[in-house]
This record gives structure tokens, C-alpha cells and sequence, in this order.
């Protein structure tokens, strides 16, 4: 499988300030890609390198093949933008606002089946300005994709969202994966990039300091899964060769090897008449904020870190 992006040794400084120092970054076709991190981090300004809207100090960047900055135009009809906030003309239908921009591409999609795509094929006839907030989202969305592009950039794609509303947005963006898009997702919900993204990159004072699955992320930062339950203070200790600690009304067992030590602690509750003292017993793993926290924090500590 091809890189729809390659980067290598990204700079881009403002005088004396350096908004990104020398970002190293590979996206697969067809896969959803998670950028991630906090604002003033230089998240925006790679993206819009990518994008081709901003000018790079230094660096290698190819997307689908080409230099954004020397890109020919038609290199843009293969590239989809949702931008965080957006304007379409409030008079315009749906329908109508789609139609506009498909006469922008020399092969567009069908405008009534990209509206069907984004769930929006019902409010076809509807005002831009009468949509509801995740409706405009679609919208934003139905014109990134009537172009049929590649590559689609989402940048916060559920910002304002009811829960309901983001969860079916979530199903709408894994399904451009299935469709054989290539995406490029920013978000700063970390539950929408663990349950979106295949791969993630964390950036932090102009670098990356971290790149790969949730799972492997959480192996960078030492975040193990944890076993926990109410430590009433009565009826028989837990031996100590479960290495569990207390955290204020919960005891606690950190390990990667759940299973095995599940089944030994629960072992020991049956045969010391115990099984009360784990009636609330918990497993959580860790979760991508918690592994995004470490990572930045770490980060911040240690600027010299990943020069």
C-alpha cells in the first residue's frame, strides 16, 4: 500500500518563533489518520502545508504524489476539505448548494447521491440556513465529497454535536474508509479519534512525540489496563504478591496480563471466603485521553525531548 502523505524534516518558523520543527509524517491510502494535538502546538499550520494554503520554511512534503506548494489545479479536485467552520449561502437548498460546487470538478459525483451518503437526502429541499447544526456539518461534508476526492482533511467534523448526533457522524466518516478515501482527521474529542482512527500521531510544541494505534500509544507512556474494586477495610487482605495499591476508596492492580491475574485473584476470593470484597470489581483499560494527557505533559517537561 502507497502513502496518500509523506512528510519529512517539516519546518515552518515566523522570525524567531518556530511553529513546527521538522515533523516527520506518513498516512496510508485508504486508512483514517488521527492529528492530534493541543491548540498552539502547530497542528493547524502542517495542515494547511498540506493543503497547500500556507508556505513551508523547510522539509519534504508529497500529497497523492505532489508538492502541495508547486501542485498543479488539478491536483485539487483530489482533495476534500471540512473545514471547522464554514459559510454556505443560507438561500441556497441543499441540493442547490451541492450542485454549485459540483460545477467546480470535471467529474463531479452525483449531488443527489452524496447527499444520500451524508444522511442529508431528506433535507434535499431544505434552506442552508434552516438546517439544523449537525445537518450543516453534513452539508459541509456532502461538499467536500461531491468532487470525488482522495484525500478528505477534517478538521473538528463533530464540534457541537449532541451524542446522538455524533455517533451517526462517526458511522458517516468510517464509511469514506470503505469507500476508499484516505482521511485525515484533527479533533480534540479523544473518543472520536479512538473509535475513528487507525493510526494516530500526537503533536506537541512543533513535533511529533508520539505515532501509532491507541493500544500502542498507551505502551509509550507505560498505561496499563486496571483492576479495581471498594476496599471496605474488612474480611481477609489481598496477598501482596498482587502488588495492589490503594487509591483512596479503591484498591488497585495494574498489569498486561489481566486474564491471568483476574483469575488468580478471584481464585483466591472463593477459597478465602471473600468473594464479597470483590462484588464491584472493575477492569478498565486506558483510555486515549489519558495516554494524550501523559504524552504532552511529558512533552512539556521536557522540550528537548524528540529534537
Amino acid at each position: 500500500m502507497s502513502n496518500a502523505i509523506e512528510v519529512r524534516g517539516l519546518l515552518k518558523s515566523y522570525g524567531e518563533v518556530h511553529a513546527v520543527r521538522g515533523v516527520n509524517l506518513s498516512v496510508a491510502e485508504g486508512e483514517i489518520f488521527g492529528f492530534l494535538g493541543p491548540n498552539g502546538a502547530g497542528k493547524t499550520t502542517t495542515i494547511e502545508i498540506l493543503e497547500g494554503f500556507r508556505d513551508r520554511t523547510g522539509g519534504d512534503v508529497r500529497v497523492l504524489g505532489q508538492d502541495p506548494a508547486t501542485a498543479p489545479l488539478s491536483w485539487r479536485e483530489d482533495i476534500g476539505i471540512v473545514l471547522q467552520e464554514s459559510e454556505i449561502e443560507t438561500e441556497l437548498t441543499a441540493l442547490e448548494a451541492v450542485r454549485m460546487q459540483a460545477a467546480y470538478f470535471s467529474e463531479p459525483r452525483n449531488a443527489d447521491e452524496v447527499l444520500e451518503l451524508v444522511g442529508l437526502d431528506d433535507a434535499r429541499d431544505h434552506r442552508a440556513g434552516k438546517l439544523s447544526g449537525g445537518q450543516k456539518r453534513r452539508l459541509d461534508l456532502a461538499m467536500a465529497l461531491v468532487g470525488d476526492p482522495k484525500l478528505v482533511f477534517l478538521d473538528e467534523p463533530t464540534t457541537g454535536f449532541d451524542p446522538t448526533a455524533r455517533r451517526e457522524s462517526w458511522d458517516m466518516i468510517s464509511n469514506l474508509r470503505d469507500l476508499g478515501h484516505t482521511v485525515l482527521l484533527t479533533t480534540h474529542y479523544m473518543d472520536e479519534a479512538q473509535q475513528l482512527a487507525d493510526r494516530i500521531a500526537v503533536i506537541a510544541e512543533g513535533r511529533i512525540v508520539a505515532e501509532g494505534t491507541a493500544d500502542q500509544l498507551a505502551d509509550l507512556v507505560s498505561s496499563k489496563p486496571r483492576i479495581t474494586w471498594t476496599h471496605s477495610g474488612e474480611g481477609a487482605a489481598v496477598p501482596s504478591r498482587f502488588d495492589a495499591v490503594s487509591e483512596g476508596t479503591k484498591m488497585v492492580i495494574e498489569t498486561t496480563d489481566v486474564v491471568t491475574v483476574l483469575h488468580e485473584l478471584t481464585n483466591w476470593a472463593v477459597d478465602n471466603k471473600a468473594e464479597a470484597l470483590l462484588d464491584d470489581l472493575e477492569i478498565t483499560r486506558p483510555t486515549l485521553e489519558e495516554t494524550y494527557l501523559k504524552l504532552t505533559a511529558t512533552d512539556a517537561e521536557n522540550p528537548e525531548a524528540n529534537a
